[in-house]
């Protein structure tokens, strides 16, 4: 650290991101990605989309707005996109938190939310989890604060129900929630037919999971166009041209190759149903999960020796080590050949 950084900032924690070693070839199962190539439309229209890079990408990223609008059945005016899902997340944080509007989530959620919180300086309260590890909604109802929830929650997998949903939006008219579901279409409802109703409802998605485009960073939000006006004074204040040309194009491929995505979610879920029920047969606990990843542990091995042996194995996952979830580890969901070295490597592991 030099001596010029910001006084603000010099206690600030990062987000640690999975790891990307470059060492050797891993099966890679620890930062939640799709284990298939984007769509063959994704890839062509970026590919044409290159051939412009001279120029600035278009700041209101009409043509994918309106392709996400469609898709999704909302207004245009309804939608925003953004350099990866976190932009927007971080976006969120600026417009509708502060000092008389502190935070909330979970104390067991996607770990960007406090470095958010605390990168802009706002005030933060973090939620226990249940014994269970799910969220108990009683918590939120009536609370005045800025709701941030993942759902389904991360590193659980653990989905909330509409209803639940509902009632904390009913219960909180004067602030927002912000409804992060980045892994929704594996297995849970999405909370944006809801934003027609409740002006203080924003769903933010990613295309990183889902629809095989991690790499070319890109989310979007759907809510009241007004929160979206919010969003833009902030995104028009900071990067206009926050989308490049060939991601956008992409992103239209990939909302427009439906059957495509359909076929991956189903395959993502039906890999992750196997892979429950080995490890189940080891005698592994595994939480419900409706994302593209699980959260297991046994109680023949510690989270953090089975990671790092995986590891020796060329297996890459995910252990956290707050105390709660360091039984744990977390696994993405790859292809099935990949899914099936890895329950035969924890086999002879936990056999040993």
């Amino acid at each position: 650290m030099s001596g010029f950084l910001s006084e603000k900032y010099q206690r600030l924690t990062p987000y640690t991101p999975g790891e990307q070693p470059r060492d050797r070839k891993y099966i890679k199962l620890n930062t939640n990605e799709s284990p298939f190539p984007p769509s063959p439309f994704a890839e062509r229209f970026a590919r044409e989309a290159a051939g412009d890079l001279n120029l600035y990408s278009d700041p209101t990223a009409k043509r994918l707005t309106e392709t996400i609008a469609e898709r999704y059945d909302v207004d245009p005016a309804s939608v925003i996109t953004s350099n990866g899902s976190d932009e927007l997340l971080n976006f969120a944080f600026m417009a509708f938190a502060d000092d008389a509007h502190p935070a909330v989530f979970p104390d067991i959620t996607y770990g960007f939310y406090p470095v958010f919180a605390e990168l802009n300086r706002i005030p933060y309260e973090e939620i226990p989890l249940k014994e269970d590890f799910t969220i108990d909604v009683n918590d939120y109802l009536g609370i005045r604060k800025t709701i941030f929830i993942a759902n389904p929650n991360a590193p659980t997998g653990i989905a909330l129900p509409l209803s639940d949903i509902e009632a904390i939006l009913k219960s909180n008219p004067e602030n927002v929630l912000v409804l992060d579901e980045a892994y929704v279409d594996f297995g849970a409802e999405s909370a944006v037919p809801l934003t027609k109703t409740y002006k203080n409802l924003l769903v933010i998605q990613t295309f990183s999971k889902s629809r095989s485009l991690a790499g070319a960073r890109l989310g979007f939000a759907i809510g009241d166009p007004a929160l979206i006006a919010d969003l833009n004074l902030i995104k028009y204040s900071t990067n206009p041209y926050n989308v490049n040309r060939m991601t956008q194009a992409a992103g239209i491929g990939a909302l427009l190759d439906e059957a495509y995505f359909r076929k991956n979610c189903n395959a993502i879920a039906k890999n992750r149903a196997m892979t429950v029920s080995a490890l189940e047969k080891l005698g592994f606990t595994v939480l419900p999960s409706a994302a593209n990843f699980i959260f297991a542990r046994s109680e023949k091995i510690d989270g953090g020796d089975l990671y790092r042996i995986l590891k020796e194995r060329g297996i890459l996952v995910r252990h956290f080590t707050k105390p709660r979830l360091s039984p744990f580890i977390r696994v993405s969901i790859g292809s099935r050949a990949e899914m099936e070295a890895f329950i035969a490597a924890v086999r002879e592991i936990v056999g040993e």
